[in-house]
């Protein structure tokens, strides 16, 4: 089934995007509007980070010092990667139900509206109990950036900024990727979340400790080691391992760049391949 063409005409851009974001607003009054549930959503989506960050310093308690990295050094790189990732998932995290409208046939309703059918899946939805996730990153990054000793320079500051926005689109790309490969797969979000949850994951860790086969999936196929490995080397002063050196902190937007070929690629070929839902 192919993607509706929409002719644009003159419209300028802030009119064509008026429809998603009065989609945006009225999901995120919807959400405000149940003020206790939404408290508990983001309190408890606060208590999984809390968790998790929990995770990395129990490890960095028992070896103090794990792939060259002390555990104040690493809190850097949990911080970028748990706020570019929140801040992915709060905007583009509900791809993730492409699964349920290809199984219930929902999604030739996005067919039937002037809009992109990729845009609309992206602005159906927004998980404001991200932001407490995206609100763990800041402060963890505020930590860490208070504890190390940065020489810190116009450069450094510019690598900062980005390797925040840089390493946000990377995950936004990997969602999308993820929305892509659901057309071709039965019952494989669990497959696809292996990368993009699993890539969170590892861009939390020293990829100094990684085997070669996994530098090679996640550090050049799925670049989570740009998303906050290789800019904390950077901005820390660190040398980097063999494959990753220091250097390529600078290459963060090339990696966000290569990540969304990708998945607008996967997009692509699988809108092309989907024949509806038979309804």
């Amino acid at each position: 089934m192919a993607e509706p063409v929409v002719h644009q005409g003159s419209v300028g851009p802030v009119t064509r995007l008026a429809p998603y974001r009065a989609v945006l607003a009225a999901r995120v009054r919807a959400q405000r509007s149940y003020r206790s549930n939404f408290l508990i959503d983001l309190g408890s989506s606060l208590l999984v980070g809390f968790v998790e960050l929990a995770e990395v310093w129990i490890l960095f308690h028992n070896v103090h010092v794990l792939g060259g990295f002390t555990f104040v050094q690493i809190l850097l790189v949990f911080g970028i990667a748990d706020f570019s990732f929140a801040l992915a998932d709060l905007f583009f995290g509900h791809c993730d139900n492409l699964p349920t409208y290809l199984r219930a046939g929902t999604l030739d309703v996005f067919y039937l509206r002037p809009q992109p059918v990729l845009m609309q899946l992206i602005t159906s939805e927004i998980s404001l109990r991200r932001l407490s996730r995206a609100g763990l990153g800041v402060g963890s990054i505020v930590i860490a950036l208070a504890l190390n000793d940065i020489d810190w320079s116009a450069a450094r500051v510019a690598l900062l900024v980005l390797a925040l926005v840089s390493a946000t689109a990377t995950f936004a790309a990997l969602f999308v990727w993820a929305a892509g490969l659901q057309f071709f797969l039965v019952s494989g979000a669990e497959l696809t979340n292996a990368f993009v949850y699993g890539g969170r994951y590892a861009a939390t860790q020293p990829a100094a400790v990684w085997s070669r086969p996994i530098k090679v999936v996640f550090g050049f196929l799925f670049p989570m080691a740009f998303t906050a490995y290789l800019p904390a080397l950077e901005l820390l002063g660190l040398p980097g391992p063999q494959w990753l050196p220091a250097g390529l902190a600078w290459c963060t937007p090339l990696a966000a760049l290569w990540s969304w070929g990708m998945a607008l690629g996967t997009w692509r070929v699988g809108m092309r391949h989907y024949q509806g839902g038979g309804g």
